[in-house]
């Protein structure tokens, strides 16, 4: 399985954010959405940056409540690892894993056109076990 059939079955929908506002319109944005991340982006549609909750409990240790007035920009992840469509679900926890994040912006062609996360990930790879584990079944069954 790839990313592509993940985008096909939940979409290409992703919350933004702009890298000038502040910290508390990010963390509104994240309650509000009930999300972990908010991808940073430029006017142009190109990844610059990740804001996940990490990072806003990172400013919030590290400035208190000033970092509430602070840009996004201050506090957000710039190095940011993407994929691609054609990315496999295994190389996608693999990556996952080894960067110890849950959230992976999808970029072709320089422009974001989705984002993946460990839940996601997740409830493939489960459904893909219980599909193996039925089909095993039925085998016995028919055997």
């Amino acid at each position: 399985m790839s990313v592509a059939r993940i985008l096909a079955e939940k979409g290409t929908t992703v919350t933004t954010v702009s890298p000038d506002r502040t910290i508390d319109e990010a963390i509104h944005t994240l309650a509000e959405k009930r999300i972990g991340a908010l991808v940073v982006g430029d006017s142009g549609g190109r990844v610059i940056g990740i804001l996940s909750e990490r990072d806003v409990m990172r400013a919030l240790a590290c400035d208190g409540a000033s970092a509430f007035d602070q840009p996004v920009s201050r506090y957000m992840t710039a190095k940011v690892v993407t994929c691609t469509r054609r990315t496999s679900i295994e190389e996608v926890m693999e990556t996952m894993t080894e960067g110890r994040f849950r959230h992976l912006p999808v970029v072709e062609e320089g422009r974001l056109i989705g984002v993946v996360s460990i839940g996601d990930v997740v409830k493939r790879r489960i459904a893909a076990v219980e599909a193996e584990h039925q089909a095993m079944r039925d085998y016995i069954t028919m055997a």
